[in-house]
Parts: structure tokens; sequence; C-alpha cells
């Protein structure tokens, strides 16, 4: 199983860690995020047009585009930690962490969304604001089905989640679902897949959480958990703030992961850890990991990245975006891994 990097982009106003990258057909956008430790940098929009940057006629300047927050009307205050995911070829985006104090940014069970069509910014609120909904939270996960947006796990203001909502678009409720197995984290990955989300890695406080992809039946409301050895030769070892995408190989389903913390500093946020620069893919059907052999020059080993998968001409790749590396560095680049 073999895969290709392509490098499609870098750019000083991209440099950024705990960002969040959403795709739609086949634009990258991003959002938030930091370039120093605990210091949101921005709340603009970037654009990185994907098709663009691979037919090489076209300049830097034309890949990479900025629409400020200005000219989204209202906007999201600027934030590091956040999530997104798509809906209704729109992105919608959870809390994160800001402010003067760096708190969770609490805004009642809110969404933001971004429309890309009219590259503006509008809320979601709950129809009915007496009834629960997710508290204020970064270093969370999202992901989305046909109906729903769910939000896992993450960082409130002490100690961490292991909680998962599910918000209906149509309605516009939340519900609180049955809490994931294993302890509370941050910096997990979360993805949908033919009516079931599929969660692994995580940070408890104490270690990278691994050796287990926990599988949440949306229709029964129950968890099971298929365990694998993290030895980074039968299945990938533990880590954080990594990713975890569905990609079709082969004409086989698959859920891809990648890269991240394997160990964290001993400055906490304000440092870096080990690094890691493997891709594994988890076969859905058998349950068994392989490791992605990869052609072309690859991306830096890094954690706190964000990716989204993105399709180009009816076949799906995986976009890569900045990140932090063993050097405490933000990443400027963008990466295409595509699948051979």
């Amino acid at each position: 199983m073999a895969a290709t990097w392509a490098k499609i982009a870098n750019a000083e106003a991209l440099q950024r860690s705990s960002h969040v990258v959403s795709a739609i057909e086949s634009t990258v956008y991003l959002f938030g995020g930091e370039l120093k430790p605990r210091q949101p940098r921005d709340n603009d929009v970037f654009q990185v047009h994907v098709k663009a940057a691979l037919d090489n006629k076209h300049s830097n300047s034309d890949v990479v585009q900025t629409i400020s927050a200005k000219a989204t009307g209202e906007a999201p205050s600027p934030r590091v930690g956040a999530s997104s995911t798509t809906f209704d070829n729109k992105i919608w985006l959870f809390s994160g962490r800001g402010g003067e104090a760096m708190a969770p940014i609490e805004e009642n069970g809110a969404l933001w969304v971004f429309d890309v069509a009219a590259s503006k910014w509008y809320t979601v609120s709950p129809a009915d604001s007496a009834e629960p909904y997710p508290e204020g939270r970064s270093y969370h996960t999202m992901t989305s089905d046909d109906a729903r947006i769910y939000v896992h796990a993450g960082c409130p203001t002490t100690d961490r989640l292991r909680d998962l909502w599910a918000f209906t678009v149509k309605t516009r409720q939340w519900k609180k679902l049955k809490d994931a197995p294993g302890p509370p984290r941050g910096g997990p990955s979360i993805t949908h897949l033919d009516d079931k989300l599929y969660r692994m890695n995580g940070f408890d406080g104490k270690t990278e959480v691994g050796g287990a992809v926990d599988i949440y039946n949306i229709q029964e409301d129950t968890w099971s958990t298929a365990k694998f050895d993290a030895d980074g030769k039968s299945g990938p070892g533990a880590r954080s703030v990594g990713a975890l995408l569905p990609a079709r190989i082969g004409g086989h389903q698959y859920l891809v992961t990648m890269f991240g913390e394997s160990d964290p500093s001993s400055l906490g946020h304000q440092g870096a850890g080990k690094m890691l620069s493997d891709v594994w893919a988890f076969n859905v059907d058998t349950s068994k990991w392989q490791q992605l052999e990869t052609k072309g020059k690859a991306p830096s080993p890094r954690g706190w990245f964000d990716a989204a998968a993105v399709t180009i001409d009816g076949s799906g790749s995986i976009a890569v975006s900045g990140g932090l590396d063993e050097s405490n560095e933000r990443l400027d680049d963008v990466w295409l891994l595509s699948f051979i």
C-alpha cells in the first residue's frame, strides 16, 4: 500500500499550530491557531486552492488567499485549539481557547458557521437555551454525518473530558450521547464512516493513549473497541494531536491516521515533545493496520497540525497544514497525500 506526498503551498500567513483545517471539494480552509504559545494569531480565513497548486501554472498568491475577518462581517474571536467539521458545504466551528485569560470560549452551545460561497460567518444557536449543551473546551475533536454534528472530549476549564454530543442541524438541538470508553483526554481524533464514529488517540494528562480504535454505533448509542498493539509494527504507536480521516484505497475503505506527538514536552504547551512522521491505514472490514509506504519528499514530523479529506476530480486525497515541529517552530506548509 503506497501513497505520494506533494508540497502544494507555503506562506508566512499560514505559519501556525493548534488551528483548524476543513475542505470543501478541492479548496482547503484554515482558521485560528497560534504562532507563539498561548497567543491566538488572528481570526482571518485562509484558502488554499489545491487544483491551482497542482497544475503548476499559478503563483503562490493565486494558490493561497486571505479572507480577512473584517470582510466576513461578524467573525469568531481569535482562538486556538478549536475544532471544525463540514456540513452542507459549510464549515462548522465549536469553541476553542482564547481571550486574555486563554480560557475555554463559552458560547452557550452555539456553533460558528462559515459559508464558503458567500465568504461570511454567522452563528447557529440551540433552539432552546434551557436545554443542555456541551461546555466550552479546547483540543476537542469534531465530525459530522448527513444530519448531525458531533463534538467529543477535549479540555474544559479544568481536567479533560470523554463526552460525546450530537447537534441535529435541522432542529438545532444538542443531545448528550454515551461517554466514550477509556480515560478522559485532549487531542483525540474522531471521524464518521457508514453510520459509525471512529475515535482514537489523545493525551490523558499523564501519557498518550493508543492501542485502540473505539467505535460508536450511532443507531444503538453503544461503543465497542478494536484493540491492537501500539508498537509501531502491527499498529501505530500511541499519540495525540494527530489526525484520523476516511480514505478509499484500492477499492477498500480505510481510516488513515498520521503524525502527532508521542511524548509530551516537560514544558507543557510552551514546548515541543517527540513528533511523529508515520502514516497508517486501518481496514475497517478486517480491523487490521498497515503502514503506508510514501513516495516523494515527505513532510517533517509534526503534531498540533490539522488535516482534511480533499476531493480532486473525483479522487480522494488528504491535505495536511502546519503544526509544531520538534524544534518548537510553527510550520507554514501545506501538503497533499494522494493514494496510489
